[in-house]
């Protein structure tokens, strides 16, 4: 169908509280979005089966997931990513030498190649049971894994150049892609595929993962709370992810009352 406005939104610090919980007015603001006739799409660096409950409860079913990797649009798959398994087994020895650990995610499910002092509490803090096995990425198709360490996204990065992408999306991991996958390439395959462009398009991020989506949308806005460099690059800055900031900017660009 066709729509008047299309609006992204990243969750961890974005659209969710500090607990992780969308906020009742916000949830109010996408009900109301979608009787005037505006696309909400969730556009996170998590994975479906991570934010399902996010799904019932604002009733979004357009999904940029995995940082681009995976894309549905209403509820069905438009596309998925899938990194080789042997550029998997280099990229995993490469970090158990470091002494890293690595997460490897579908839309399904995830497991872990070992647990260390930075898995547990991230898992933790994404309320998710961290399960090991080594062996995941070689019986399911990955599109999208964690590599757990503090500082070494040049070195990674230097070390995997034009074979993966990788991106700090908090203090204890790197998002890791394939080469070139992002947020901005998972938006261009959504709105291509369900011939949605020419639509006026905003999204909301706080991260550095969220930097190509806002090159690739009409009206970037930052959260109060987010990272420097995603406010220089927004065309506004609304309020904190605790304090309706969902809100505030969308009533700043009229998309509700």
């Amino acid at each position: 169908m066709a729509y008047d406005a299309i609006v992204f939104f990243d969750l961890d610090g974005t659209l969710f509280d500090n607990d992780k919980h969308v906020l009742p007015a916000s949830i109010d603001a996408i009900k109301q979005m979608a009787q005037q006739n505006i696309l909400s799409v969730v556009s996170t660096g998590r994975n479906i089966f991570e934010i399902q409950y996010v799904l019932d409860e604002t009733g979004i079913n357009s999904v940029v997931s995995a940082n681009g990797s995976y894309v549905q649009y209403e509820g069905k798959k438009l596309h998925a990513e899938e990194i080789d398994p042997e550029l998997i087994a280099t990229f995993t020895d490469y970090a158990n030498r470091q002494g890293d650990a690595v997460a490897y995610f579908n839309n399904r499910g995830f497991r872990l190649s070992k647990e260390n002092d930075l898995t547990r509490p991230n898992f933790k803090l994404l309320r998710l049971d961290a399960k090991v096995d080594p062996d995941f990425y070689r019986k399911e198709p990955i599109n999208f894994m964690n590599v757990f360490n503090t500082n070494k996204e040049d070195q990674y990065t230097a070390e995997f150049k034009n074979q993966l992408s990788l991106v700090r999306n908090n203090p204890r991991c790197l998002d890791t892609m394939k080469a070139g996958v992002s947020k901005k390439t998972g938006i261009e395959i959504l709105l291509s595929a369900a011939k949605l462009e020419n639509i006026p398009t905003y999204a909301f991020g706080d991260q550095l993962n969220d930097l190509q989506m806002f090159d690739v949308v009409d009206n970037p806005i930052a959260m109060a709370n987010g990272h420097q460099l995603a406010k220089e690059k927004a065309s506004y800055v609304t309020t904190s992810n605790v304090t309706d900031g969902i809100v505030h900017g969308l009533k700043h660009f009229n998309l509700i009352k």
